[in-house]
């Protein structure tokens, strides 16, 4: 449904019987909505198995004129689309789903050019592939296509996490998809900036925990980081300012996520902000980073669980074993990679901070009055 939403509002020139087909094919596919197949996103309408109505038409994000009652039936799907009430109640069954699928690509094939684009294999993997909720019917043909190849997880987060945007002095303005906020052109064009936060996590050796990203990350695959990056969402847990409880809460909720530490392991108000820097990086010349970035440090001892969707390998290490990592990524030894945000920290913070997690002073380093652009 949202990948027919999604055709008929981002294209200009798409005939008006190519938006009713949609619109009934979208219409088509809440037959689904009982059987609910593994991650299929349920809708607690019926189908209506004819378009023909004695009031005008018009489809979801359909611009132009009021649709007559004569247009209507022109727009009308070919017989082996339309639907008996026996075949509507056989519809909320699994088994049917095939049926169903032969019937959707049959209306396609009836369409013009600028629908067929999409192939009747790619509207099924589309539409059959696990996903949380709707996709926004805003989204662009690039986002679309972008949903059909990643990764189920990275997808689900890209596309239902609000991240929270921020002007350069941190004030909330609204809110974002993640997929907008990382893509370079949006980022550039709108200069949209989001929160983010970094944990830096020490055992009682006061040894650091490094993390290196999955191969199936969006942004900066397989480079090594600290602990834990991500970015408080917009719930109203995540945007409590007081305190900077909403980035604790979203450290500890992410921690959880990643490395599989229990957040009773992790208590909120062990997190100690130090620090915020804003930086601007990019990625692979589609998606890159604009983030105002909470640093936040914590000692514990923690029994890990990474997440391999998320972590692809974990290691501890002292101020030692860190330069050496800093040099094998400088020189491009062994494919080492280091994260732009954590190399920023380690070139401008973290040693000096480091100084006060051995000393125990960590309270006496903290500023978060100041925002150090680091761009």
């Amino acid at each position: 449904m949202e990948f027919a939403t999604a055709l008929v509002t981002s294209s200009s020139f798409f005939t008006k019987p190519d938006a009713c087909l949609l619109s009934i094919a979208a219409r088509t596919l809440r037959c689904y909505s009982s059987a609910k197949p593994s991650g299929f996103q349920a809708s607690p309408r019926p189908i209506r198995h004819r378009l023909q109505s004695r009031t005008s038409h018009r489809p979801s994000g359909f611009v132009g004129g009021t649709t007559s009652h004569r247009e209507t039936d022109s727009c009308m799907l070919p017989r082996a689309a339309v639907y008996s009430d026996r075949e509507k109640a056989s519809a909320r069954t699994p088994t049917h789903v095939s049926a169903h699928l032969t019937r959707l690509h049959a209306a396609l094939s009836v369409a013009s050019p600028a629908i067929r684009i999409a192939s009747a294999s790619s509207v099924t993997r589309f539409l059959l592939s696990p996903r949380p909720r709707s996709a926004p019917a805003s989204m662009t043909m690039a986002a679309v296509a972008d949903e059909t190849t990643m990764d189920a997880v990275q997808r689900r987060l890209m596309f239902e996490d609000e991240c929270i945007l921020v002007d350069e002095h941190d004030n909330v303005i609204g809110h974002e998809s993640k997929y907008n906020c990382h893509l370079m052109e949006k980022i550039e064009s709108e200069n949209l900036l989001h929160r983010a936060f970094s944990v830096f996590l020490f055992n009682s050796k006061y040894e650091l925990l490094l993390q290196q990203r999955s191969a199936t990350k969006v942004t900066f695959p397989l480079v090594w980081t600290n602990t834990c990056c991500s970015h408080p969402l917009y719930r109203e847990s995540e945007l409590i300012s007081e305190n900077y409880l909403g980035a604790r809460n979203a450290a500890q909720r992410k921690l959880s996520d990643e490395l599989g530490i229990p957040a009773e392991d992790l208590p909120v108000d062990q997190f100690i902000p130090l620090g915020r820097m804003l930086y601007k990086a990019p990625s692979d010349g589609k998606w890159g980073e604009h983030e105002l970035d909470y640093l936040l440090f914590i000692i514990r001892d923690v029994k890990l669980l990474p997440n391999p969707d998320e972590v692809a390998g974990v290691k501890y290490v002292n101020r030692d074993q860190l330069k050496d990592l800093v040099k094998k990524a400088d020189a491009g030894e062994d494919g080492v990679k280091l994260s732009p945000w954590f190399r920023l920290v380690v070139n401008n913070f973290l040693m000096k901070w480091w100084d006060h997690v051995e000393k125990g002073t960590l309270l006496e380093a903290a500023d978060m009055k100041t925002i150090h652009k680091l761009v």
